[in-house]
């Protein structure tokens, strides 16, 4: 079936889409445990970006279960192909000439890997929000964690699932020793040399 396909090249290219946006496309990829802030400084990221007249979108987790990856479990399998998924979409909002903004737990290295190496390690920022378990555990927004550890939950990233930290993430975020609007002005600052045209 492959040798059948024959990828087209359009007119309008991604330099072109960036000319027009008067920024570079980029995939920002927020990564730590459930609760630890992602999606929140994702949010606002994105928030600031935006209001700063950039073309944004942000890809979340929760959303993307509900729609493009609805059926998937939460196997190591399943997780794996969820995170491909998101990639691909990731790698075409890019080539769209906007600055996309992926909110997952992504627990493995090999997980972030396949992501950065799909969408391009040029054009992957890396953010690890590094909060404890504990703290995540009090904070259990969803409560997700009182449901699995009352095993309601198999497979629940930090309980008995791992979580493998970046080595080397392009940016570090402290929770808990930073505040939100801390968080989000170091990732605006990081990001917008790579936007430049």
């Amino acid at each position: 079936m492959s040798e059948n396909i024959v990828m087209h090249d359009y007119v309008v290219s991604r330099e072109m889409r960036n000319h027009k946006n008067k920024h570079k496309s980029v995939v920002l990829w927020f990564t730590g445990l459930s609760g630890s802030g992602k999606s929140t400084i994702a949010n606002k990221v994105e928030e600031a970006l935006f209001l700063d007249g950039l073309q944004t979108y942000t890809l979340d987790g929760d959303n993307i279960r509900s729609g493009i990856n609805k059926g998937l479990s939460f196997s190591e399998e399943d997780r794996y192909e969820n995170l491909r998924r998101i990639a691909e979409v990731a790698k075409l909002f890019a080539d769209a000439g906007m600055v996309t903004i992926g909110a997952f737990v992504s627990p493995l290295h090999k997980d972030r890997e396949l992501v950065r190496n799909i969408v391009g390690g040029a054009d992957f920022v890396e953010i690890f929000v590094d909060t404890s378990l504990e703290e995540c555990e009090r904070r259990d927004v969803k409560g997700l964690y009182k449901k699995a550890r009352a095993g309601e939950i198999k497979n629940f990233t930090g309980i008995d699932a791992p979580y493998e930290k970046p080595v080397n993430p392009d940016v570090l975020i402290e929770t808990e020793k930073e505040s939100i609007d801390m968080a989000v002005k170091k990732v605006v600052t990081f990001v917008k040399h790579k936007l430049e045209i």
